[in-house]
């Protein structure tokens, strides 16, 4: 399973969210969560978050906030492929 994981995240050609990889091969989103921490540990993965928030929408109120937007983690985790080392 370990192996599909990786091998779906490769053939999505780019980001592939949590919600996407947990429908896609059908597997809780917190067993999927080990299996990506795997990876990232052996280098071949990594995750990011996707900003909930741009600060640049109409009623945005995030500049209101002295230490940023209370928003910017509640995005989507997003996992991609490590790039190779030199």
């Amino acid at each position: 399973m370990l192996y599909q994981v990786l091998e779906v995240i490769e053939q999505a050609n780019g980001s592939v969210s949590l919600a996407e990889l947990s429908q896609q091969l059908q597997i809780e989103p917190g067993a999927l969560e080990g299996m990506i921490a795997f990876w990232v540990r052996k280098g071949r993965l990594k995750e990011a978050t996707i900003a909930g928030c741009g600060g640049g929408s109409r009623g945005c109120i995030c500049g209101a906030y002295p230490n940023g937007c209370i928003f910017s983690a509640a995005g989507p985790r997003v996992i991609t492929l490590a790039s190779p080392d030199p």
